[in-house]
């Protein structure tokens, strides 16, 4: 792994630092239209870059199979989902605007307990950054190093805005800017872990990277529809998420044409 690949594997922590700097500037609680504007955002950029980055590349480094080169892609997937759904009820988390506990009973605090739902969400952002890094690696794949760099910036994107959503409201909850703002920063920190992680283990298994491209959209997909579209509808009825999440989505759609 080179230190260029190296750098672009940590721009998406980047994204989570800048987001939670949000808190030296942002007065009070944050207002719920601006969550409904963030979280709309970040689920559309998630969903594109599972179908583009993930999904297609998939299907594209199975071809070989014919007919079935949908099986790895949609094995993945499901593996993706299970893993994601074991882990939302193995590890205690609270999401945001939420009194209710998920997972299982703990004496954690409620600000550790924001954090760890937030990184519960960015695993499977890491690991879709990682394996596309270790494909690009690989001679025997289609999966270009452009398009594992556009996977990570657009994934820096949709994270300023979730670095911003776990820090402002800990402040809300009392605790001190500074100590608010590296919470939000550190929660990031498992993306990259996550990335080298899939990295050295995909670099093992050449024939595994269209069902770990498939894992990752799997999970990718999971965190959007069990946590963020709920996030960005709940209270009274508004269209502000909605059109939010198909901007994102189309801006993660042309950076991968374009870019990748």
């Amino acid at each position: 792994m080179s230190i260029s690949m190296l750098q672009e594997i940590f721009i998406p922590f980047v994204g989570t630092t800048l987001g939670a700097g949000c808190v030296f500037f942002v007065r009070g609680k944050l207002n719920l239209k601006l969550q409904r504007i963030f979280t709309g955002f970040a689920a559309g950029v998630m969903v594109a870059a599972s179908i583009w980055s993930l999904l297609i590349p998939a299907l594209e480094n199975a071809v070989h199979l014919e007919k079935w080169a949908f099986i790895p892609a949609t094995v993945g997937f499901w593996l993706g989902i299970i893993f994601l759904s074991a882990l939302d009820k193995a590890v205690p988390h609270l999401h945001i605007n939420s009194e209710s506990v998920e997972g299982p009973k703990s004496r954690l605090q409620k600000t550790t307990m924001m954090i760890l739902a937030l990184v519960l969400h960015n695993i499977p952002e890491g690991m879709a950054v990682g394996v596309l890094y270790a494909g690009a690696m690989m001679q025997e794949t289609d999966v270009t190093v452009a398009a594992a760099f556009v996977l990570s910036l657009g994934i820096a994107i949709q994270n300023f805005p979730e670095g911003a959503i776990i820090s402002i409201p800990l402040h809300g909850e009392g605790m001190k800017k500074s100590s608010a703002f590296t919470c939000g920063m550190l929660s990031g920190i498992v993306e990259p872990l996550a990335a080298i992680a899939t990295i050295l283990i995909a670099e093992l298994v050449v024939p595994a990277l269209p069902y770990m491209l498939g894992f990752a959209a799997g999970a990718m997909i999971y965190v959007v529809v069990e946590e963020l579209i709920p996030e960005m509808s709940e209270g009274e009825h508004s269209h502000l998420g909605t059109f939010m999440f198909m901007i994102g989505f189309t801006a993660m759609m042309v950076m991968d044409v374009v870019l990748g």
